[in-house]
């Protein structure tokens, strides 16, 4: 992998220098390599580092030594893009980089490749058709979001419902077409899932025992299909690649309504009263509303506000806990329904409502040091496994020092405990909320 790294490096540099002064870098790192400008590389990096305490759920424990509360350093993501405009309709797009390192994870992780796309433009902006290892995802706008632009500290991990299960990091090989037609933007996808048995991290499959509780399947996957449609009522959105913006910081004036699906034939299986093994699709279905709204062109301040009706169904009673980075790798005697470290009940068979909204004040606030953007997030799941709804909200703040290139946050986020009572049925204990406070620093060129 450094071998390409540094081989890609040194054509881009050669070639750019070879060409002075007739091409000259500009628009970041861009270089044009046609007299008009419609032949270019780019290149794009970015960082974002966490400085986090946490305050762990009942029982953690870290290789056996029990864990009440953990402070850590991490690495959210790190990564690069290298894409290239070959010709009029020709569109290479490649990103690598690493996800979630934390003090708990493997040394010298390696880079990986994230996307690697190949698109030619058929017709116009109507139809583009692609393929490779991609996130053309469907269901919901931030089922493919933007990693750059989050309005929030982190992505709404809620809508990549098989994150690291059956794709990598939200992406699948497969083929997509994308297109807009005046103010419809649609994308369509089929895609080969990944079996969850090479997945990172053990994926729970079907026990020896037990009913109707669904888990993944172990027989090969089907395809899978998806599709995300929107209607763009004010200014348009680009789609040149498929993850989606969280903010525009004062630049954009977008109102979208939206609506997707993802489904795969026999994705999931359960076990029936009489002890049948039953194979179930995976099913999904959202609606959306993205709007973010300058109110004064020079101060550029801005209000942004998201919100998603989720509806998952995955079989009876599935359920996934996850926690980002996760600050525990093990749990004793006491541990809870959740798990270990900052884990909780995260995606599951139900109906879903996801929110966020922030208010970006105004350009230069803070004279050369930029401005602030005060945000609030929050997800309300009703899943079929659970007594009581998961309840977790994120209050925050943006320091906008440099556009997204430059960007400090501040982020609380409350998260519900839940424990299985003597009927096996599974309650939120309501003394028992635990939060975590991050600091992140974005650094992105």
């Amino acid at each position: 992998m450094k071998s390409i790294i540094i081989f890609t490096t040194i054509l881009i540099s050669i070639h750019g220098f070879a060409q002075l002064p007739n091409v000259r870098f500009k628009d970041g790192l861009k270089i044009y390599l046609s007299d008009d400008s419609t032949k270019y590389l780019k290149g794009t990096g970015l960082a974002q580092i966490w400085f986090r305490y946490n305050d762990n759920n009942p029982g953690s424990t870290i290789y056996g030594t029990p864990k009440k509360e953990t402070f850590d350093v991490g690495l959210r993501r790190v990564r690069y893009q290298l894409m290239a405009q070959v010709n009029k309709k020709t569109f290479l797009y490649t990103q690598f980089g690493i996800n979630s390192i934390n003090s708990l994870s493997s040394r010298k992780s390696p880079l990986f490749f994230h996307d690697v796309t190949a698109e030619y433009n058929v017709y116009k902006n109507f139809i583009t058709i692609g393929g490779g290892l991609n996130g053309w995802n469907g269901t919901s706008r931030y089922s493919s979001s933007g990693v750059s632009n989050i309005l929030c500290l982190d992505l709404p991990v809620i809508e990549e419902t098989t994150n690291d299960v059956t794709d990598q990091f939200v992406r699948k090989l497969g083929v997509y077409a994308k297109g807009k037609i005046k103010r419809f933007d649609y994308r369509v996808a089929a895609a080969n899932p990944f079996p969850v048995q090479n997945a990172l991290t053990t994926i729970a499959t079907l026990p020896a025992a037990g009913i109707n509780t669904a888990y993944y399947s172990t027989k090969a996957p089907e395809l899978q299909y998806q599709g995300y449609f929107m209607w763009q009522f004010l200014d348009k959105e680009t789609n040149q690649l498929p993850y989606m913006t969280g903010s525009y910081l004062g630049k954009k004036r977008v109102f979208n309504i939206g609506s997707g699906f993802t489904y795969q034939k026999n994705a999931m299986w359960y076990r029936n009263e009489i002890g049948d093994t039953i194979s179930k699709p995976l099913q999904q279905f959202a609606v959306d509303v993205f709007f973010d709204y300058y109110l004064n062109k020079e101060k550029q301040n801005a209000i942004t506000a998201y919100a998603a009706f989720l509806n998952y169904d995955f079989g009876p009673n599935y359920i996934r806990n996850a926690g980002a980075m996760n600050t525990a790798n093990g749990t004793n005697s006491s541990s809870s329904f959740n798990g270990t470290g900052n884990s909780a009940p995260l995606i599951g068979t139900g109906q879903v409502i996801y929110a966020q909204a922030a208010y970006l004040l105004k350009k230069d606030l803070l004279g050369k040091e930029g401005t602030l953007q005060p945000y609030v997030s929050g997800s309300y799941a009703n899943y079929q496994k659970l007594n009581d709804p998961v309840l977790i909200y994120d209050i925050g703040l943006n320091w906008i020092m440099s556009g997204q290139n430059s960007k400090l946050s501040l982020d609380y986020q409350s998260r519900p405990i839940f424990n299985t009572d003597s009927n096996g049925k599974v309650h939120e204990t309501k003394s028992a909320r635990r939060g975590q406070i991050v600091l992140q620093y974005q650094i992105a060129f």
